[in-house]
């Protein structure tokens, strides 16, 4: 019988843990370690994992191939959804409820399981679509990120979006570059650092405390902040 999924505000103990496992597998497709062993190794819930291996592979949401547990596109799809809640959930418990990692990670364990898609798209647009988990791992996007003209103002944006004078804390840098990142984070721009925002033109300025520091446009645009007061 295939597994059931969708919104439920009262999952299953069965359900919790067909999410559990398809979270694991996508995760470890990310890392580039599928391999059985590697699964049956990482699963950390305390009954057997291998029954639930045949559901999930039963239910054609993944195969089994050459030793590797890969997941078919349906189940790629649910793990999807999952990662996004669990990961946004991370996001608002770090950066908005501000609690420390292990708290945050307890709760969004519990969070990835019954939040709503409109609750969820809610959560992505209100902290302004980040692009990665407080550990620094992508979050899927969805349909509320490809719109981003959003009805509810996000909590976090660009440092561009700034007025002179205003007081925000660095949340999350864009960039891909690591050569960027490094330059940034030499100059004191790295992820929970506080700043004022001095001037926009010609070049942005910014007040780190007893350092003033120019960054061009491009720069700011890569730059995610919350305001603060």
């Amino acid at each position: 019988m295939a597994p059931k999924f969708g919104y439920n505000a009262s999952p299953t103990r069965e359900e919790r843990e067909l999410e559990h496992m398809l979270h694991l597998v996508w995760s470890l497709e990310e890392e580039g370690d599928q391999r059985m062993e590697t699964v049956v190794s990482r699963w950390e819930q305390n009954d057997d994992p291998q029954p639930l291996v045949e559901r999930v592979i039963g239910g054609g949401l993944a195969v089994l191939e050459d030793g590797e547990f890969r997941l078919s596109a349906e189940g790629r799809k649910r793990a999807e959804e999952i990662v996004r809640r669990h990961r946004l959930a991370e996001y608002l418990m770090s950066e908005v409820f501000l609690l420390d990692e292990d708290q945050y990670e307890r709760n969004a364990c519990e969070f990835e399981h019954i939040l709503s898609p409109e609750v969820t798209e809610s959560i992505c647009t209100l902290l302004g679509h980040p692009p990665v988990c407080p550990h620094g791992r992508h979050i899927p996007r969805g349909s509320c990120c490809v719109r981003y003209g959003a009805e509810v103002k996000p909590l976090v944006g660009r440092l561009s979006d700034l007025s002179p004078g205003d007081v925000a804390r660095i949340v999350f840098i864009s960039s891909d570059r690591s050569k960027q990142l490094d330059r940034l984070s030499t100059m004191g721009l790295t992820p929970g650092t506080l700043l004022k925002l001095h001037q926009r033109h010609p070049s942005f300025i910014l007040d780190l405390g007893e350092t003033k520091l120019a960054v061009d446009r491009d720069i700011a645009d890569e730059i995610y902040v919350k305001k603060v007061g």
